[in-house]
C-alpha cells in the first residue's frame, strides 16, 4: 500500500474519532471529548511519523516533525483530561467514591463542613435518677449531644 493510500486512509479514521469525541464531549464532558480526540489522532500521528525509518528520516522531514508534534499534542491532551477527569471525580459527575460505604459518607461530610451530628430527642426519663452519679453522666451527654 501507497504512503498517500495510508496516510487518507489514516486522516479518514482522525476525522471519523474526532467527530466522534465532539458527540462525545457533548454527552459526557470536555474532559471525555479531549480524551476521545488524543487517541483519534493517534493514527494520523502514526502515518506522518512513518513508523519504519523513523529515526532515519526525522531530521529532514517535516512532515514526520509535523507528525511528533500532533503525538506530543494527543499526549497533552489525554493528560489534562486526566487532570480534569482526577478534580472532577470517577468520570462520570457522580463526585469522588466515598470509603467506607454510605453510614460514613455523611458523617464525613459533616465532619469536613465543621456541621454537628443532628441531636435525637431527648426521651424523658421515668424521674430524676436516684443515683447522682448517673445524673451527671447523663447531663453531660445531654450537653454533648450524644444522647
Amino acid at each position: 500500500m501507497g504512503d498517500a493510500m495510508l496516510f487518507t486512509i489514516s486522516l479518514g479514521i482522525t476525522l471519523l474519532g474526532l467527530v466522534v469525541s465532539y458527540g462525545v464531549a457533548k454527552r459526557r464532558g470536555a474532559a471525555s471529548g479531549l480524551r476521545g480526540a488524543a487517541w483519534s489522532m493517534v493514527p494520523l500521528a502514526a502515518t506522518l511519523t512513518g513508523v519504519t525509518g523513523f529515526v532515519a528520516d526525522l531530521v529532514f522531514s517535516p512532515a514526520k516533525w509535523a507528525g511528533v508534534a500532533l503525538a506530543g499534542l494527543a499526549v497533552l491532551l489525554y493528560l489534562v483530561s486526566g487532570v480534569m477527569l482526577s478534580r472532577r471525580g470517577d468520570g462520570d459527575g457522580g463526585g469522588r467514591p466515598q470509603v467506607g460505604g454510605a453510614g460514613t459518607a455523611g458523617r464525613a461530610g459533616r465532619k469536613e463542613r465543621g456541621e454537628r451530628r443532628p441531636q435525637r430527642a431527648v426521651e424523658p426519663s421515668a424521674g430524676p435518677s436516684a443515683d447522682p452519679d448517673l445524673a451527671e453522666i447523663e447531663e453531660i451527654l445531654r450537653r454533648r449531644g450524644i444522647q
